[in-house]
Formats: C-alpha cells, sequence, structure tokens
C-alpha cells in the first residue's frame, strides 16, 4: 500500500455566541476559552500526523 503525504491542512471552526453556555460559571467566564480548544486541536492533529509519518 502507497504511503499518504500531507501537504496542506486547512481547518476551519465556526464559533457561535449566541447559544448558551452551560459551562460557564457564575462569575461568567467560560472554563475553557477558544484559544485552548483550538491549541489542543492542533496539538492533536499533529500528533496524529507524527504517527502516520513513523509508519
Amino acid at each position: 500500500m502507497g504511503a499518504i503525504e500531507i501537504k496542506e491542512l486547512h481547518i476551519k471552526i465556526n464559533v457561535d455566541n449566541d447559544q448558551k453556555n452551560t459551562d460557564v460559571p457564575k462569575g461568567g467566564k467560560p472554563l475553557v476559552n477558544k484559544d485552548t480548544i483550538v491549541a489542543e486541536c492542533v496539538e492533536q492533529i499533529m500528533e496524529i500526523i507524527s504517527k502516520q509519518s513513523e509508519r
């Protein structure tokens, strides 16, 4: 079977601020901000790509 090479990766995220967030404590700040979520997603994607390139 041939190898798969990813040359470009585009990630698009739509965040709708009009929805109620149930993870917001009484202080009004969300428990996790968008930057943290995006950083975690990118880290997991890079780990998957790294594992695939080791094969």
